[in-house]
């Protein structure tokens, strides 16, 4: 079993238990497969796994969403290794401005700044190739990275740290935050899945072919 694959279905396990998710729909893909998990504290958690041994590529993405109306980040995590090296991001969604919300800010992220600057001093380490645009969808406290085989299993801890925090907050709750929450989510969504915001879509319709990205994307948007 390959870092990635153990990591995400050891991740996601912690997610079933924590949460009792339930499969919603499973939807065979020409290189893997999509599941949609539902519970009552989230909206869903979707995983996507795809595999392509001739090319090398493991790859395994979990998006917990919470309801539209929840100011709770969302959580995501993506592990892929593929031919030449290992892959990861991880991240908690904000759900509101962080910049006009400081007491949400400091409530939702400031406990991960330790475990991302510790996950930083990894050697094997180095940043990988997201640019600010991009970036702009997702928090300060994201970890994207590509890895050596070593340093990404010893990231573990940290996909852990999130994890434990997130779930902390899903249960007690977070300092609340003006505006429409949906509608921030949808439109953040839709910039953070556009293809031409991601240049992974790209390699995901050539593995999948133009019909089944699109149905994975509008799962991820829906």
């Amino acid at each position: 079993m390959s870092l990635p694959t153990a990591l995400s279905e050891r991740t996601l396990e912690r997610l079933v238990t924590a949460l009792g998710l339930e499969v919603a729909e499973q939807v065979p893909l020409s290189a893997g497969h999509l599941t949609v998990l539902r519970a009552p504290l989230v909206d869903k958690v979707v995983t996507v796994s795809l595999a392509v041994p001739p090319i090398g590529l493991d790859s395994h993405m979990i998006f917990a969403f919470t309801p539209p109306e929840s100011a709770v980040p969302h959580f995501t995590l993506d592990a892929v290794a593929s031919a030449d090296y290992h892959a990861m991001h991880l991240d908690l969604i904000p759900r509101a401005e962080l910049a006009t919300h400081l007491a949400y800010l400091d409530a939702c992220f400031l406990p991960l700044t330790e475990p991302l600057e510790r996950a930083w001093r990894l050697d094997g380490l180095s940043p990988a190739a997201v640019g600010p645009r991009q970036r702009a969808m997702m928090s300060p406290w994201m970890l994207v990275c590509r890895a050596t085989e070593a340093a990404f299993a010893g990231l573990d801890p940290t996909v852990d740290t999130y994890l434990d925090h997130w779930l902390a907050l899903l249960g007690g709750g977070v300092p609340p935050v003006d505006g429409d929450l949906a509608a921030r989510d949808a439109a953040n969504r839709a910039n953070l899945f556009d293809p031409d915001v991601d240049p992974v879509w790209a390699q995901v319709r050539r593995l999948l072919g133009e019909e089944q990205a699109e149905r994975v994307r509008k799962e991820l948007l829906a």
